[in-house]
């Protein structure tokens, strides 16, 4: 979130005292990323280790903690692990937060610098180690597993419906209701294209494996010596492989790379494998009716949210412009088999 929750600072160095045993002197709010229900903050001990302290309420999945550790514990260095309280548990309760604190990487997302060619390769080699961890059955038993769910179309059919006829007076949600409906066809192709891809999908035995199911450049961090970190593990899935491979040459990074660049490099770290063109387009097109669902409930179902509701509507706008996401789910129509192939629609303000 961008703005700050309406906790005092006192509270949180209480809890990093009393759970984690820590002699907090300052703590910092930072106002990083796009999810409301996620709040981050520095955290230092005098002149000691600076800690990275992360506060989420409502969907609060503990393999999203325990997930990490593992993998550090495994040696994937590219993985930072959160710490132990106490009572040797990886969070801690806080009104209706739970804590989780690790060290304090100081460094840049991939949205903020160019990942090199080095990083790319590097990325690909610490995805792979993921992708093939074995990890404790009891664990593994709770992570979510891919349905291929209708829940985001319908949400996002739902909210087409009622921009069509409600009002919005606050002026961000007016904005979004707008481009819902100046994008309306646009939308429904998406929705529908996810669906069908989707239908494709159910019957077949697909392989599923750990994924950390949002790997855009967000989550990847470059810290002041060069090395290379993924983070934010909320999305955990149990899913195709093709979960993670569709941010590679769909858009993940800049540095001027064409999306074939950016496979060359990653897949020289990731090692051969077989891609499969149809799981890899109904992720591109799920995902997108992913964000329009989540931007829908945060803008149109409530006026909370401050700055985040401005960045929010940004973040969705930037998608329909030429050469982002929704290109890229298009582009992904050319590698379908034949008999699933749509024409994309045209998209009149695009001319």
């Amino acid at each position: 979130m961008l703005e700050k929750p309406d906790l005092q600072d006192a509270k949180i160095v209480d809890c990093l005292r009393d759970a984690y045993g820590l002699d907090i002197a300052e703590i910092a709010f930072l106002p990083l990323g796009a999810d409301r229900n996620t709040a981050v903050y520095r955290a230092g001990a005098g002149a000691g280790v600076p800690y990275f302290v992360k506060l989420r309420r409502e969907d609060f999945d503990e393999p999203a903690v325990m997930i990490p550790r593992l993998l550090h514990d495994q040696g994937i260095q590219q993985v930072i692990a959160p710490l132990l309280t106490r009572s040797r548990r990886l969070w801690a309760d806080l009104d209706d937060f739970k804590v989780t604190v690790s060290p304090f990487v100081e460094g840049y997302g991939g949205f903020e610098v160019d990942l090199l060619d080095h990083h790319w390769v590097e990325f690909g080699r610490a995805l792979k180690r993921i992708h093939t961890a074995a990890l404790p059955p009891a664990v593994m038993r709770r992570i979510p597993r891919e349905t291929y769910s209708a829940r985001w179309r319908e949400i996002v059919r739902e909210f087409q419906a009622r921009v069509e006829s409600a009002a919005f007076d606050e002026p961000v949600a007016a904005k979004l209701a707008a481009l819902l409906k100046s994008k309306r066809a646009v939308i429904s192709h998406l929705v529908e294209r996810a669906g069908c891809l989707a239908a494709a999908l159910r019957p077949r035995p697909l392989p599923f494996i750990l994924c950390h199911s949002d790997i855009h450049a967000g989550n990847i961090l470059i810290d002041t010596d060069d090395r290379l970190y993924i983070v934010d593990w909320d999305t955990l899935t149990l899913a195709p492989k093709e979960r993670d491979l569709m941010f590679v040459g769909g858009g993940l990074g800049s540095g001027g790379r064409t999306p074939q660049e950016e496979e060359s490099l990653f897949y020289r770290g990731y090692g051969p494998t077989e891609v499969d063109p149809v799981v890899l387009a109904y992720y591109r097109y799920e995902r997108i009716v992913q964000d329009i669902a989540a931007y829908c409930e945060q803008l149109l179902l409530t006026d909370a949210g401050g700055d985040d509701r401005e960045n929010g509507l940004r973040q969705l706008a930037s998608q329909f412009l030429p050469n982002d996401v929704i290109d890229m789910a298009y582009r992904s129509e050319k590698n379908l088999p034949q008999e699933l192939r749509s024409k994309t629609p045209a998209d009149p303000a695009q001319g």
